[in-house]
């Protein structure tokens, strides 16, 4: 099974909410108008210690924190808080080891291995326990150790597909069956290419391939197999849109899925440990991933280890559109180099600007929360973490893989873990990923524009934060508050509320504002707040306030229990009412009166 198998439709259990459920349970086309693409990402971000934007063909070389642009205790942190997934999260490891690398532009700042690649020779269901390797026999791992990507593949099939749509080869709107006409039975003569790229083509999940006994008997069984919901009406992730996609890649290159990977991907762009069906010799520097026995696994395997561990792959020659992609940390980081370079990596070139494009934009719009490119996942804060954008592209392997690519602040994140060593059930969620991507996210400096310190609000989950100003005079009337603001939470669930109160605290009401960022006309908010994205930039703030004798503005942001954004910061706070200034942060003395509750003066 790939990760994948938690799939759902745009009314059911999505793989975002099923994260979300099991983190709170266990863990510790319209073309014509697209956003700036990634190659060109906002150069108005407003963070600290922003490297020099690197140029089209950029290559990696690892470097410091500091030359990335990143702050060094974060990364520190994004350590300890992964190997603290090591031990009980909550009663078993959420894996037996990991490689972590992280990095903004083309610096790699983090590349570090933590735990055991080979650690269990078995698992015990009566106890639940694993039965362990002698010492001599574990493995550690290193930098460079090979992981089973599972779905993680996903990404290089539909790279695949995208070259061929760019070389006219194939049709992004063209329907499935042209190419393939067997796929027209049980209602899929509709389907489209795009919606195999999106998982909207009305597939349910999965389906057990491996239980036919031919390649051609598999085949039949996604011949007959008959959509779900219409094509294009839900969101549905599906191993079998990629399976498809293989097919129909395979069908017009003349080229098997596997040759094709070498010979447009891994070969150019120098991946030296990627590939299906690792050699032999591979084997020692691959992390080992189940002990597959019925009923949890589709079949019976015992310790996995230099194979691939997905089900249907397996059945498929382990050469599979879905799933069998082995790869190391730095192949991915210089995979996800080239895309953020827009296409290019050095000398090589393996798609256009325009066509990374079509990989990091949101297709699903008639699906908010299942946000999706072509193959790439968008916007997934239940393993992005606070790196989570509309624009930030990833995807994760049920294996225990992840790659995330942020195109606003141009940094990347691998996390690769044997999460299923020695069984699947000991992990539930993506805890792991969430608190790499917040640490990377936090890595990335706010910097204040006016003054040495601005107030935030923190990236705390399940919490209440305020900062209140002192009681000022506003009966004079004409009254405003003027700030700046910076706020990227999660959308609708996280919120930031300006509130007053005249009475001491008794009652609060919401204070509408208007707010401008630089180069756009002012935008209202009639409901005093704000939520989600705002392009991680700062906006300028104004408050009409109301006429008291005794008025008490706060700020309060409010976050749930699953995720949080990049956060909510406020500087320069300044208060007029005819003439004269009631209240001026930057005066020590108006400084000193400010209540803050959760809240903190932050220079980055």
């Amino acid at each position: 099974m790939s990760d994948g198998a938690a799939g759902g439709s745009g009314r059911g259990l999505t793989r975002r909410r099923l994260g979300g459920l099991t983190l709170l349970l266990g863990g510790a086309l319209g073309l014509a108008a697209l956003p700036a693409g990634p190659a060109v990402a906002a150069e108005t971000e407003a963070s600290a210690g922003r490297p020099r934007r690197p140029a089209g063909r950029t290559t990696l070389r690892h470097g410091s924190p500091e030359h990335a642009g990143l702050l060094p205790a974060r990364l520190r942190q994004l350590v300890t808080d992964a190997e603290a997934f090591l031990g009980p999260s909550p009663r078993r490891p959420w894996y037996a080891g990991a490689v972590l690398l992280a990095g903004r532009g083309g610096t790699v700042a983090l590349h570090e291995p933590i735990g055991m690649a080979v650690r269990y020779a078995s698992y015990d269901e009566k106890t639940d326990t694993g039965v362990e390797f002698p010492p001599d026999r574990q493995l550690p791992m290193t930098r460079d150790t090979v992981f089973d990507l599972a779905s993680v593949s996903k990404l290089f099939t539909s790279i695949l597909a995208v070259q061929q749509i760019e070389r006219g080869k194939l049709e992004l709107e063209g329907k499935v069956s042209a190419y393939l006409p067997d796929f027209a039975r049980a209602g899929k003569q509709d389907v489209t290419v795009r919606q195999l790229l999106t998982h909207t083509s009305g597939f349910r999940a999965w389906i057990p391939l491996y239980d036919a006994p031919t390649y051609e008997q598999k085949l039949e069984l996604i011949w007959n197999e008959a959509p779900l919901n219409p094509p294009g009406t839900a969101y549905l992730y599906s191993d079998l849109n990629m399976i498809s996609l293989q097919l129909v890649l395979e069908r017009i290159t003349g080229r098997s899925l596997d040759v094709l990977l070498a010979e447009e991907i891994t070969g150019p762009l120098g991946l030296e440990r990627t590939r299906y069906n690792p050699p032999a010799s591979w084997k020692p520097s691959i992390a080992a991933t189940e002990d597959a026995r019925r009923p949890r696994s589709g079949l019976d395997r015992g310790l996995v280890w230099g194979e691939v561990h997905d089900e249907n792959a397996y059945g498929l020659g382990g050469v599979a559109g879905h799933a069998g992609v082995f790869s190391r940390a730095w192949d991915l980081a210089v995979l996800g180099r080239t895309l953020l370079n827009g296409g290019a990596y050095g000398r090589t070139r393996i798609l256009s600007p325009e066509s990374v494009e079509l990989m990091f934009t949101d297709f699903n719009t008639a699906f908010p929360g299942d946000e999706h490119g072509l193959g790439f996942e968008l916007y997934q804060h239940w393993y992005m973490g606070a790196m989570a954008t509309p624009r930030t592209a990833g995807h994760t392997g049920f294996t225990g893989t992840s790659l995330v690519l942020d195109p606003t602040t141009d940094s990347f994140l691998v996390v690769l873990g044997n999460s299923v060593h020695p069984v699947r059930t000991w992990r539930s969620g993506s805890a792991p990923r969430v608190a790499a991507g917040d640490n990377l996210a936090r890595a990335v400096a706010v910097r204040p524009e006016r003054g040495r310190s601005a107030w935030f609000a923190g990236m705390t989950s399940a919490t209440t934060a305020t900062l209140a100003l002192p009681a000022l005079d506003t009966s004079a009337g004409d009254a405003r508050l003027r700030c700046g603001l910076w706020w990227d939470t999660e959308p609708r669930s996280d919120v930031l509320v300006l509130e007053s109160t005249a009475d001491g605290g008794a009652t609060w009401q919401p204070v509408p504002f208007t707010t401008v960022r630089a180069g756009e006309q002012p935008r209202p908010h009639p409901a005093g707040s704000v939520t989600g994205f705002s392009g991680r930039v700062w906006h300028r703030l104004t408050a009409v306030l109301p006429a008291a004798r005794r008025l008490t503005l706060r700020w309060r942001c409010t976050t749930d229990r699953l995720y949080v954004g990049r956060g909510v910061y406020v500087e320069a706070q300044r208060v007029e009412a005819a003439g004269h200034v009631l209240f001026d942060g930057a005066r020590p003395a108006d400084a000193a009166r400010v209540t803050a509750t959760g809240w903190t003066a932050s220079a980055d």
